[in-house]
């Protein structure tokens, strides 16, 4: 959970997380421009880039997490990249695009896309060159819409419910999101993935089709 911090030559954001024991509140926030986090009382303040449906929570790996730790140096805690999730036990980079996990005895949550970094990120964990570096890993956690709301609270046991039928994981869409656009095309078999990734898939074929 998090309230809106000022950071330099950003503005105001709502990255800054802190643990809470619940229990909080899940619900669908709506469109993207208009609704922001899923948990009720969870700040995010850039509505134009960040929240509404199928960014309604993000989710972290606690062990993902310790690596980047001891990459920078330094302790990460739970809500250190802006996460509302921090999991243990869960492959959220091999993910799958509509892959749906259960939380506690009520949510279930759906991956919808991954997290591309931005200069707040960068601002916020005042490392040089994070942008570059977070996207070389392709490391980037898990943006996930509500399917079904409710509570939850710390320690919920997480289990997966769901897996589609195709091969397109959260690193694959990362990847194509960023520095492998050619792969783009291929995220079109993934029936959950966001609307906008879908266009953007959509004319990367179309530039393909044009170059055959």
């Amino acid at each position: 959970m998090g309230a809106g911090i000022e950071l330099p030559g950003v503005g105001l954001t709502g990255i800054d997380k802190r643990p809470v024991s619940g229990p909080v509140e899940v619900r669908a926030p709506g469109l993207k421009g208009t609704g922001g986090s899923a948990l009720v009382g969870d700040e995010v303040c850039d509505l134009r880039h960040h929240g509404g449906n199928d960014q309604a929570v993000y989710a972290y790996a606690r062990e993902d997490l310790e690596d980047w730790s001891t990459y920078l140096e330094r302790p990460l805690t739970p809500g250190s990249f802006g996460e509302n999730l921090t999991t243990t036990g869960l492959d959220i980079t091999g993910a799958l695009i509509g892959e749906r996990w259960q939380i506690g005895d009520q949510v279930v949550l759906e991956v919808a896309t991954a997290r591309v970094p931005c200069r707040t990120f960068a601002t916020w964990l005042e490392t040089r060159g994070w942008v570059r570096t977070f996207t070389a890993k392709a490391v980037p956690g898990a943006y996930l819409r509500v399917i079904t709301p409710g509570r939850l609270r710390a320690g919920d046991p997480i289990r997966i419910v769901h897996r589609p039928d195709h091969d397109i994981t959260i690193n694959l869409a990362f990847r194509a999101l960023t520095r492998e656009r050619d792969l783009l095309p291929r995220l079109l078999v993934a029936d959950a993935l966001p609307d906008e990734e879908r266009q953007l898939a959509l004319r990367r074929r179309l530039i393909e089709l044009d170059k055959a």
